[in-house]
């Protein structure tokens, strides 16, 4: 990845950061989309769960009745911007970018291949299984018979 130039805006300080959450520019939009989109809709899911969660923790409160609706509302608006800040982010849109682009080169298996590495994984954590209660009802029975345990 090659590096940007900076210019004087993008190290002018505060004064861009602020021009920059405010923006609606979207960096690199046609570039690791799928990632993209998966990224914002998890971020807005957590956003929507924890503004229902307030809501539900103001009505139990004694306030307004308008308070809870009106904060909620705010924390969901608030929330889905920053989302839709954060995906694009440069840094962190590049990242996804890369994530994507990562993604698409593994090798995937195939059904049977799959079948057969769970069977496999099922298979070994049975035994696994009934080893270690083998050895915890053996050392169980030992102990209880020494007087360590009663």
């Amino acid at each position: 990845m090659a590096k940007q130039k900076t210019t004087a805006a993008s190290t002018a300080g505060f004064g861009s950061a602020v021009a920059n959450t405010f923006a609606m520019a979207r960096y690199k939009r046609n570039q690791g989309r799928v990632t993209r989109q998966l990224t914002a809709a998890s971020i807005s899911l957590v956003v929507f769960f924890g503004a229902y969660t307030l809501y539900q923790t103001l009505l139990t409160e004694n306030v307004a009745t308008w308070i809870p609706l009106w904060t909620a509302t705010a924390v969901t608006a608030v929330g889905l911007w920053s989302t839709f800040r954060i995906i694009h982010w440069p840094r962190f849109a590049d990242f996804l970018i890369s994530v994507e682009a990562e993604m698409d080169k593994v090798t995937w298996s195939d059904w049977s291949e799959l079948k057969r590495s769970t069977a496999v994984v099922l298979i070994t954590m049975v035994v696994l299984t009934l080893v270690l209660f083998v050895f915890d009802v053996f050392w169980q029975k030992i102990f209880t018979s020494t007087g360590v345990l009663f």
